[in-house]
């Protein structure tokens, strides 16, 4: 004899949010997950650490302003100065948005809702790229803030606005880059370690080949194919871009960037690569 049960089952009858809010939501989720919000205290230290470190030149910059009324670190090459820091968060917190997905194999489960591969790829990249403006951005903007209230040398020097927004602009642009890309390497392999330890390496290998690369091309007089050695580094890549565009100082050590929009260029090819080859993996992913 069967038996009905009551188990408190009931219909929605409310309204149906649509994709929009279900992407919105994802990215949300994300974001949050970066900084370690919604988790364990553990996981809360390495993102904030490291966004403390990086307000420690804004406020040198203000005490310099402030005692010896004198400007700290630019705007246009913070970010270049300062790459190391990014790329350690980079590394760390990019595995966090992707690994568990699939390693936990919870992606068809968001695909089973109103939602496709490419708005989940979508609130995962603009997750990790407001994350990662948001380590840059907040430091510059302090830096700016105190350039507005402290009077260095009364009215006869004005504020730099127009190096402070195009320096916001390129953050901007950096972090979509290192987003795409990082978030990439790290899909590659559901294993956190391992995505920290891949996205970590690369940044290496480019920082560490650009001086040897630029050296050898210089010392055989080759100064044109020098400059574009610079190109190799993500940080100097975006730097170019911006001293293409605003014609602020170059952050590089010797030597220039190449001319024209080829920096430009090279740079939405590499975000659009970034995107597709995220979007591939996790085609591939829902697919089993």
């Amino acid at each position: 004899m069967s038996e009905i049960y009551d188990i408190g089952y009931r219909h929605y009858d409310g309204p149906r949010l649509g994709r929009g809010y279900s992407t919105r939501a994802l990215t949300l989720h994300s974001l949050r997950g970066i900084f370690g919000l919604g988790r364990t205290a553990r996981s809360k230290i390495m993102p904030f650490a490291l966004f403390v470190i990086m307000l420690l030149p804004a406020v040198v910059s203000i005490a310099m302003m402030a005692l010896i009324k004198q400007r700290g670190m630019p705007y246009s090459s913070f970010a270049v100065t300062m790459q190391a820091v990014v790329a350690i968060f980079l590394a760390s917190q990019s595995p966090t948005v992707v690994a568990p997905d699939l390693r936990f194999r919870v992606l068809p489960l968001y695909l089973s809702r109103p939602i496709s591969i490419m708005e989940y790829v979508a609130a995962k990249v603009v997750a990790m790229t407001v994350a990662l403006f948001l380590l840059v951005a907040v430091p510059l903007t302090l830096i700016y803030a105190g350039e507005l209230l402290i009077d260095m040398d009364g009215p006869t020097v004005p504020p730099q606005t127009k190096e402070y927004l195009a320096a916001m602009a390129v953050a901007l642009l950096l972090a979509l880059l290192l987003a795409a890309f990082g978030l990439a390497i790290s899909s590659l392999t559901p294993r956190r370690g391992l995505g920290v330890a891949s996205v970590i390496a690369l940044y290496l290998l480019s920082s560490a080949s650009v001086p040897v690369i630029y050296a050898t091309l210089a010392s055989a007089d080759n100064e044109e194919g020098a400059a574009w050695a610079w190109l190799l580094n993500p940080f100097w890549l975006v730097d170019a871009v911006q001293v293409w565009l605003f014609n602020t100082p170059a952050a590089v050590p010797e030597g220039g960037y190449p001319p024209g929009p080829a920096p430009a260029i090279i740079t939405v090819v590499l975000i659009a690569v970034g995107l597709g080859a995220l979007a591939l993996r996790y085609r591939k992913a829902a697919a089993r």
